[in-house]
């Protein structure tokens, strides 16, 4: 099926590496052209280099209240606009309700929860009827993972705010879709794994609750976000699509 990517335009955040790399480098497969962040400038111009000459890379960071308009400008500047964006941001410190500062709470607001929501706004007031704004969110959204307290808190309302601007961008043709991705083996969810007495053990125990039983891989993820951007997915809007071999069962 042909996804009618080619030469549109996308701006995915986060995507030096995990699940926004991936997600980048399954546009770019299928034809269209990325403009890529990072907050790391030297890892950004390494991760565009490598996605190839339809990759451009800005190093900024999504809680800067700057980093929206330098984004909109460079996509201009570089493509001539954009047609959609992905929304993808580093997860926030992992803790209990007990142990986050306040401080962690704050900086993830910042990056996870307000810097989305500006890029989102920045996004929709240039994007045309077909344009597409998509989130990167979690699991968390429908049910709480221990040990990710603040993500518990904040992928929900992100989530509730995506609902609410595609009820207000639908009449203008403008879709609105976020991800869930659950068990993905990204450097992040081996890092979550490291943190248990035995990480193995971690591993098969989550597998064993998943009905594929084993973890997705990033570019399963990264096509599933390519399709929901894609315009093969033109009638999909408002929706928290579950990324996750079948652990969610659904709805």
């Amino acid at each position: 099926m042909d996804l009618g990517l080619k030469d549109r335009v996308y701006v995915v955040t986060g995507a030096t590496r995990g699940l926004g790399n991936a997600s980048a480098r399954e546009l770019l497969a299928d034809g269209a052209k990325v403009i890529i962040t990072g907050r790391d400038e030297k890892k950004v111009a390494e991760a565009a280099a490598a996605l190839g000459p339809n990759a451009h890379g800005v190093a900024v960071d999504n809680a800067d209240p700057t980093a929206s308009a330098s984004l909109m400008a460079a996509a201009r500047e570089r493509f001539g606009g954009f047609d959609g964006i992905l929304i993808s941001v580093g997860g926030p410190a992992p803790g209990s309700a007990a142990d986050n500062t306040d401080e962690q709470w704050q900086s993830a607001f910042e990056s996870v929860f307000l810097g989305a929501v500006r890029l989102a706004r920045a996004a929709a007031a240039e994007l045309v009827e077909g344009g597409v704004i998509g989130f990167v969110l979690s699991g968390s959204v429908h049910e709480p993972i221990p040990g990710l307290t603040i993500s518990n808190g904040l992928r929900p309302g992100l989530a509730g705010f995506a609902k609410s601007l595609s009820d207000e961008l639908g009449p203008r043709g403008i879709r609105v879709v976020g991800l869930l991705p659950a068990r993905i083996d990204t450097d992040r969810v081996r890092e979550l794994d490291g943190l248990s007495p035995d990480p193995k053990v971690t591993r098969a125990a989550n597998e064993a609750r998943i009905p594929l039983r084993r973890y997705g891989t990033p570019e399963e993820f990264g096509r599933t976000a390519a399709f929901l951007l894609s315009p093969a997915a033109s009638y999909l809007t408002g929706i928290m699509l579950p990324v996750d071999g079948g652990a969610r069962r659904g709805f």
